[in-house]
């Protein structure tokens, strides 16, 4: 296809307007409606591997759209009535076809290279430390899905010249597409539909954990399925009868067939752990993963000194080390606890927004009291927990007891917990509280019953 004829299809075709609106649909999606895309550690811009992700959790709606809009294009000739003209004409039939498939589909690829530019040149100007390129494989399936997707329904129009049959193709792409859809709920993002089917859709899951990326088997099975599928637009838009039309959904069945013995059958083997960007990196003893490592400066100190603080309060059943954890879990499902290390997530919001002292704090309450029960922007956590770290902390800094910040619990409510404890817990001896401390320690390591009765009851016995 010489640049004459491209130019003569872009003026022609509906391929700039194509490109335009899934430009605009995904930057008003991203910038102006609120959601999990914007805040905590997984918000769109915070990483390359959830900047890959969320941009391809754009095309629960786009692909669909991707596939109207072909269709649409693909209406182009019947509308006109000039079928039979210009099959009279020497130009082979698969020429126009790969004109008209090739102006559209190359406005809905720029178009979705332009969101992922946007988004890499704000994790460039982020405190992303994390460099790589397995992101990559991810964009690039996202947008050879948007490409295939509108050859499919050109040829589909072609092949079915009806002007229902554009809306009857980006519903039932809709459908498909919301039917197979995967939550992240759990620890790896599931699907009602089997696997191995709800990856045939291009779309993928909302992103929580941001240590988990897509796996090779998933991206090859993928392509094929998406070649598949443009081969059949291809093969459809040059057919000249039944037979012809019939024989090219050949592609996409064999596609279909291949990419589903490719596709992984278990949820744990399509989204793994980035084995790279979950490797430690540490300053003494104080460990954040290669994803945060630019965390790194401002956990160190306060790390180390709430090691020390926890060291002179617990003795030997105090942690060694500061490590941020890397295993995925579902939502309100319990986390690590390890007597030896301090586990720090920073999607929790207590942590995410403490610096400094006020961070030393936490963490000493972390670590005195390391909580059973998750918190997040979608994850409250148990108040007595709260309580409970804000009485540990307080007892070993010889301060009064403050609220947390960063959790779902007002200050009113955590004080509640908290006041009636406290005045209980110092009226006690020295060696008293001291040991009821160190009971609060294993109730919390074990997650056995509540916290604050260790406090109150002391050790049981």
């Amino acid at each position: 296809m010489n640049l004459r004829v491209l130019r003569i299809e872009w003026r022609r075709s509906v391929a700039l307007w194509a490109g335009a609106a899934v430009l605009a649909l995904a930057l008003a999606f991203l910038q102006l409606i609120p959601g999990p895309w914007w805040e905590g550690t997984a918000l769109w811009t915070a990483q390359w591997t959830s900047m890959a992700l969320w941009t391809r959790y754009l095309l629960f709606f786009l692909w669909p759209l991707a596939v109207g809009l072909g269709a649409m294009q693909g209406l182009r000739e019947p509308r006109s009535k000039m079928s039979e003209l210009l099959t009279s004409t020497p130009r082979p039939a698969w020429h126009r076809a790969a004109a008209l498939a090739g102006t559209t589909a190359c406005a809905l690829v720029s178009a979705f290279a332009l969101i992922v530019v946007m988004g890499a040149v704000r994790v460039l100007a982020g405190d992303a430390s994390y460099a790589h390129l397995g992101w990559l494989p991810i964009s690039l399936v996202g947008a050879f899905a948007l490409g295939a997707g509108a050859v499919l329904g050109m040829g589909v129009a072609r092949a079915l010249p009806s002007a229902l049959t554009p809306p009857a193709l980006a519903v039932g792409a809709f459908l498909f597409t919301t039917l197979l859809r995967q939550t992240s709920d759990d620890a790896v993002p599931t699907s009602a539909a089997p696997n191995r089917l709800s990856l045939l859709s291009p779309a993928v899951a909302d992103v929580r954990e941001t240590l988990l990326t897509l796996s090779v088997p998933v991206h090859v099975g993928q392509t094929l399925w998406l070649l598949g599928m443009a081969a059949t637009g291809l093969a459809l838009l040059a057919a000249a009868g039944p037979r012809a039309r019939l024989l090219a959904l050949t592609p996409l069945l064999a596609g279909g067939a291949v990419a589903l013995l490719l596709l992984p059958s278990d949820p744990r083997d399509t989204y793994v752990v980035d084995r790279a960007a979950a490797a430690q990196v540490c300053e003494g003893r104080v460990c954040v993963t290669a994803a945060r490592g630019a965390r790194l400066d401002g956990l160190a100190g306060p790390g180390e000194e709430a090691l020390r603080l926890l060291r002179g309060a617990l003795g030997e059943d105090a942690p060694v080390a500061v490590h941020e954890t890397t295993v995925p879990r579902g939502i309100g499902e319990q986390v690590g606890r390890p007597r030896e290390f301090l586990l720090v997530d920073f999607g929790d919001g207590v942590i995410e927004a403490a610096d400094g002292e006020r961070l030393t704090r936490v963490l000493v309450g972390q670590g005195l009291a390391p909580i059973c029960y998750p918190r997040s922007d979608r994850e409250s956590g148990l108040v007595t927990e709260a309580a409970a770290q804000s009485i540990g902390a307080a007892w070993v800094l010889g301060e009064d007891p403050r609220p947390l910040d960063g959790t779902m619990h007002s200050a009113k409510d955590q004080a509640a917990e908290v006041r009636p404890v406290w005045q209980k817990f110092t009226a006690l001896p020295q060696a008293e509280q001291r040991q009821r401390i160190r009971a609060l320690h294993t109730a919390a390591v074990s997650c056995t019953g509540d916290p604050l009765d260790a406090l109150t009851d002391g050790p049981k016995r």
